[in-house]
């Protein structure tokens, strides 16, 4: 060691006060942890998330509306795993949506393809557009946010630039999983989906995602000459109408209305959130499930309604449920005698009877501090409606529209705005693959089993004594009229008798409270036959069903149906059938001649449906035309089998004298059994 060196060492060792200085600034230096997947700060503080959302310069060259995306930060939660894609991590983020054209935009709606298997714990200044509750899961297929309470954006023209009035800032947490660093858990992209605006790909710079969407010239649009945005179309349109309004509470009319000719509801039950603390006082046309004021006593709402009585408030819940009243409170002077109301909660589509499918129900609303006041007024977000039996039904949020004009009470041609409307449109989403609530099952003449409904069609709760993925077993013709439990030694049976394999583990039930058999009677020259039967494995009864079938091919060759009402639709390849008077009702799951010997028996309607062949080119009855490619009952779209009855090579002749006398058989038995 050279001798100036040596000596510098020398001095350090013998310089106590020196030692010390250093390591006390060793120890309050900030140091930097490293996690197992990911490096972050610990001692320094959290960035503010509004330095950190930021615009970046990129918006002053934005003539439209300019969407960004910051990521803040993330830290990793519990538990602490080594596997790095199932880790957890709690992040932060901020979303912005700027106006920064010379349009004002109404109703924000923004999507972000969050695909890293995020939960969304909290949006601030958003709500999710569907109406689900936090956490919700987004990752994967991304998610819609649309402004609240902050709804529409003004122009910056028309506000001196005012941020607060032309830029809406959602505040994100949420958990996700994955990424290894140093990448950032960024979105795959951010878009505006409102009507008339496009939008390129967002540009992404590391924690950091923005993109300018424009006007698209090609789109007709009307939202600068209207104050309000143009009503929506959609499967179901709810309306929010405040009719009275008054300091402390006001009269809302709620209008449910079936726009879907296939659509359908049945004991509908409405849900939807209180977002500012109000409560329902009363009701005429509908009920809430709970009658319990706990929410009103122990909330803000006592605290300013000292002098109320709250014993006849009707409901108090955040998140009330609400149904239609039945038909014998109609006339009632208190809590009926409103058109269009007391149906029991039935929406029949247009396609059936259009005075049938609208509801109408009327709330008083109490307010709380410090929405005091006529003009302080606001919808319930966060809509849900569903039924028994029918179509899944997702909601968007309530859309500010143009009063809703309704006529004069003194009979005058006068008409009386609402004070201010709201539009709620839902639309029906398609079954997943085990999320169905009927299904149907196909034979033919030229096969000797049945195509059984699919496996788990309609879920699956206890797969312990059964394969949810194994595929159904081929049935006799006689097992469909008996419940699933009971064709066990039936489907053994047949499956020895025919030679067909079967597992140890069977497969589980279908588990649908409705099924449908498609049965093809016969095929000749100038057409074919088909007979439609429906059970009804529910313990209530269907009033007023309905049956639609789409065939893309066949349907324009619909000739008649015999013991049911059919309709071939404006489409030209759906068909819709319904009860003949008298035989509306499908009837529900009654016990067997013998209950300690018999299984139950379902409700079960059938009829034989013929076709003609004529200017319809290529069909090919046996190998799919002869099949509908989409059924539904009561709206609801049910599981079609995966596969179509075969013949195993054997091909039938028959002639047209033949068929006539087998279809005019089946009706005469038919006829005789339903008398």
């Amino acid at each position: 060691m050279p001798d100036h060196l040596h000596q510098e060492k020398s001095h350090m060792m013998m310089n106590p006060p020196l030692i010390l200085f250093m390591f006390f600034l060793l120890s309050t230096t900030p140091h930097v942890t490293l996690s197992q997947d990911y490096v972050f700060e610990t001692d320094k503080p959290k960035p503010d998330p509004t330095t950190a959302a930021a615009e970046p310069p990129e918006s002053d060259t934005c003539n439209g509306i300019f969407l960004s995306y910051n990521f803040i930060s993330r830290a990793k939660e519990l538990p602490h795993l080594k596997n790095a894609t199932a880790q957890s991590w709690a992040f932060k983020s901020v979303a912005t949506v700027l106006n920064a054209g010379s349009e004002e935009l109404k109703a924000w709606k923004m999507f972000i393809g969050f695909h890293h298997d995020e939960i969304l714990v909290s949006a601030s200044g958003a709500v999710v557009m569907d109406g689900s509750d936090f956490p919700v899961r987004v990752g994967g297929n991304g998610t819609y946010l649309s402004g609240y309470p902050q709804t529409d954006l003004k122009t910056a023209i028309e506000t001196a630039g005012d941020f607060t009035q032309i830029e809406a800032e959602v505040e994100i947490t949420g958990t996700q999983f994955g990424i290894r660093p140093p990448g950032f858990p960024m979105p795959k992209t951010i878009k505006l989906v409102n009507d008339g605006y496009k939008c390129p790909a967002p540009v992404t710079k590391g924690r950091s995602m923005h993109v300018c969407c424009i006007r698209d010239k090609k789109a007709k649009h009307n939202l600068t000459t209207t104050k309000f945005l143009p009503r929506q179309e959609g499967d179901l349109s709810l309306t929010y109408d405040i009719i009275q309004t008054y300091q402390s509470n006001y009269l809302a009319q709620v209008t449910i209305e079936n726009k879907n000719p296939l659509g359908r509801l049945d004991h509908w039950n409405l849900t939807w959130e209180w977002m500012r603390g109000e409560f329902i006082y009363s009701m005429r046309g509908a009920y809430t499930h709970r009658k319990d004021v706990s929410g009103c006593l122990y909330g803000p709402a006592s605290v300013y309604y000292k002098d109320l009585d709250f014993a006849p408030v009707m409901n108090c819940d955040k998140k009330p449920i609400i149904s239609d009243l039945p038909q014998d409170r109609e006339k009632d002077e208190k809590i009926g005698n409103l058109p269009y109301c007391c149906r029991n909660g039935s929406l029949l589509p247009t396609t059936m009877d259009p005075m049938k499918s609208k509801s109408v129900f009327q709330v008083t609303v109490y307010k709380i501090p410090p929405d005091m006041n006529r003009t302080a007024l606001s919808p319930p977000q966060k809509w849900k409606i569903n039924g028994v039996l029918n179509p899944d039904y997702k909601c968007g949020p309530p859309i500010r529209v143009a009063p809703t004009e309704f006529p004069d009470p003194s009979g005058l041609m006068v008409t009386t705005p609402a004070i201010a409307s709201w539009q709620v449109v839902c639309n029906i989403t398609r079954p997943k693959k085990t999320a169905s609530r009927c299904c149907v099952s196909f034979s033919a003449f030229y096969a000797d089993s049945v195509i059984p409904c699919n496996t788990c069609a309609c879920g699956c709760e206890d797969t312990d004594t059964c394969n949810p993925n194994a595929g159904p077993l081929l049935l006799p013709s006689e097992a469909l009229l008996v419940p699933f439990a009971n064709r066990t030694a039936k489907a053994k049976a047949w499956a020895r008798i025919k030679h067909f394999p079967y597992p140890k583990k069977l497969p589980c039930p279908d588990n649908c409270g409705v099924s449908i058999n498609w049965h093809l009677n016969s095929d000749y020259k100038s057409g074919w036959t088909a007979r439609m039967t429906l059970f009804n494995w529910e313990d209530y009864p269907f009033e007023d069903w309905f049956v639609a079938i789409r065939m893309d091919k066949a349907s324009p060759g619909f000739e008649n149906v015999f013991s049911f009402n059919g309709t071939r639709l404006s489409d030209n390849k759906t068909i819709f059938f319904q009860g003949l008077p008298g035989l509306t009702y499908l009837m529900g799951e009654t016990n067997g001649t013998n209950p300690n010997r018999d299984p139950r028996v379902p409700g079960k309607q059938q009829s034989v449906i013929s076709f003609v062949k004529k200017r319809i080119l290529g069909l090919d009855i046996a190998h799919g035309d002869g099949f509908p490619s989409r059924l539904y009952f009561n709206g609801e779209e049910c599981s079609l089998p995966t596969k179509l009855p075969s013949s195993y090579g054997r091909r039938f002749n028959t002639n047209l004298l033949s068929i006539v006398l087998v279809t005019i058989a089946t009706f005469v038995l038919m006829m005789d059994h339903l008398s």
